[in-house]
């Protein structure tokens, strides 16, 4: 029971990432985007591979810190590319 509760949490933690993933393709600005939420929220799923990993209990939930983990990678490397962007001269873009 307590693994599938566990994989309900991370589940519904992973349900966010790609519409957030999606929001910062859109939005192309880094702004109201917190960085070190970014790097905490990635943390967290470093911790919870290690834990997985360390007690020996790789099932599937194990999957899907990893997948979680590839999303914020991947929300984080939009970040620093929105940062850039947001540098960028204006051009008269809408």
């Amino acid at each position: 029971m307590a693994e599938l509760l566990e994989a309900g949490m991370v589940i519904a933690f992973g349900i966010s990432w790609p519409l957030n993933i999606a929001k910062s393709l859109r939005a192309r600005t880094a702004k109201g985007k917190s960085l070190p939420f970014l790097f905490f929220i990635w943390i967290g799923y470093i911790f919870g591979i290690a834990s997985k990993i360390l007690s020996g209990n790789i099932t599937y939930v194990f999957f899907f810190y990893i997948l979680n983990f590839i999303m914020v990678s991947i929300d984080v490397v939009l970040y620093f590319r929105n940062r850039r962007l947001d540098k960028l001269p204006e051009t008269g873009k809408e």
